[in-house]
């Protein structure tokens, strides 16, 4: 298949999990947060509040299968682990900045629209 070929509206093409493993929260958070350049697991579990052992764990697999994240053994005692953005993680965390821009930027307003919302019902 080529890139024009691809199709995420399609129920079997690959490019829908690929947008669902973009879209998920855990995915986004963690792409966020190495950003800012290589992490050892433990500093991306601080940052990503909320996420369980499993979940990043998970995350950080999926997105190094996907070609988005690397993992690098350091050979020394004790021995550590850091992850960092490929290239394609760095570009697809350009399309994700905006994406979080806007959700805080709107934060207040869906707010108020959920409280106007949940009143009429």
């Amino acid at each position: 298949m080529t890139a024009l070929e691809y199709s995420p509206y399609a129920a079997d093409c690959p490019s829908r999990q690929l947008l669902d493993r973009i879209g998920e929260r855990w995915s986004v958070l963690t792409i966020g947060t190495l950003a800012s350049g290589p992490h050892r697991y433990s500093a991306i579990a601080a940052a990503v509040q909320g996420v369980s052992q499993k979940m990043l764990t998970q995350t950080l697999r999926a997105l190094e299968r996907d070609g988005l994240v690397t993992r690098t053994v350091f050979p020394e005692i004790p021995p550590h682990v850091e992850y960092e953005l490929t290239d394609a993680g760095r570009s697809l965390r350009r399309v994700l900045e905006p994406l979080e821009d806007w959700a805080t930027s709107h934060m207040d307003a869906v707010a108020v629209s959920r409280q106007e919302y949940d009143a009429a019902r």
